[in-house]
């Protein structure tokens, strides 16, 4: 149950510091009473770099904080619970991004948003879940390489055939862990529900699905269709607002086992000492933040 007096005492705080709350669709529903924005990653670290504001608290994981303060170089970001990390970032560090350029010199690099800042200041461009075909395909070129997550990399090449795409073997824990027999099952107790699925999944959960797309892509989609049901294949967060938001339609998470749990680390509590402490703050190195915000500005100008 909600901490009200913890949610008053956090919203007070932040109007005396100036200071925002982005809040990750994946994290929990309580977290909303205080964000000022939710979302998915680049979104929130791009909104939050348009405001006034001197601090930005991003209750996410470690990676979206990083990407924030690549954006805002002079506001203070601060990640509530140190804890929150990402296993897909972590698969892929500046030593193993190298060596993978090496083996394939001369080939672009395409990073996927959810990576550490040292990897984006590697690559050639950025990309996010919504945008990875359209990035690739701006590029022009008949051989990329893609890193961390091969399944968001294969979903690519399904949608680009004519163009190579080299893939480093990350994935996101959470979204493997759905399997298509879950689907199939699910389809057979609700006839009549959408599929929707994330492309970080694996590819045989991706042919089942009526719709793929990113996090906010799938949201969007509940909002404007005429369904009624939905069966809903990414991470737990996003169905637990779906049903909030939108009460007389359906929505049913297609495995208990899609919950991240680094995602679930911050806290109501977490926000409030980060707010009264500065507490965990996050920083980026100058010279690779510009490299990483080079690649994302690219991506930018192409999307």
């Amino acid at each position: 149950m909600t901490d009200f007096d913890l949610v008053e005492k956090i919203n007070k705080l932040k109007k005396e510091k100036n200071a925002i709350i982005l809040a990750h669709c994946y994290q929990s529903p309580e977290i909303d009473f205080v964000a000022d924005y939710v979302g998915d990653s680049l979104g929130l670290s791009r909104l939050a770099s348009k405001t006034d504001a001197k601090t930005i608290v991003f209750a996410g994981v470690y990676f979206m904080a990083e990407t924030a303060k690549i954006l805002s170089p002079d506001k203070t970001v601060l990640l509530p619970n140190k804890n929150s990390g990402c296993n897909m970032a972590d698969m892929i560090n500046l030593k193993q991004v190298r060596e993978f350029k090496a083996k394939n010199p001369g080939v672009p690099l395409v990073c996927y948003v959810n990576s550490t800042a040292e990897v984006k200041a590697e690559c050639d461009i950025c990309c996010t879940s919504a945008n990875a075909v359209n990035v690739i395909k701006s590029l022009n070129l008949k051989k990329v390489l893609f890193a961390p997550d091969c399944y968001l990399g294969n979903w690519a090449k399904k949608n680009l055939p004519d163009i190579e795409i080299i893939s480093y073997p990350g994935f996101c824990p959470t979204h493997l862990r759905i399997i298509p027999d879950e689907i199939v099952k699910m389809k057979i107790m609700y006839k009549d529900a959408k599929i929707l699925v994330h492309p970080e999944c694996h590819q045989e959960v991706v042919k089942l699905a009526d719709f793929v797309g990113s996090t906010t892509q799938i949201m969007q989609y509940c909002a404007t269709a005429n369904a009624k049901q939905f069966i809903i294949a990414t991470e737990k967060g996003v169905v637990d607002r779906l049903k909030r938001d939108f009460p007389d339609k359906e929505f049913i998470l297609a495995s208990s086992k899609l919950v991240c749990h680094n995602m679930k680390w911050n806290t109501l509590e977490d926000i409030l000492n980060s707010l009264l402490h500065n507490q965990h703050e996050v920083t980026v190195e100058e010279n690779i933040r510009q490299k990483a915000l080079n690649s994302i500005q690219r991506m930018i100008e192409v999307t």
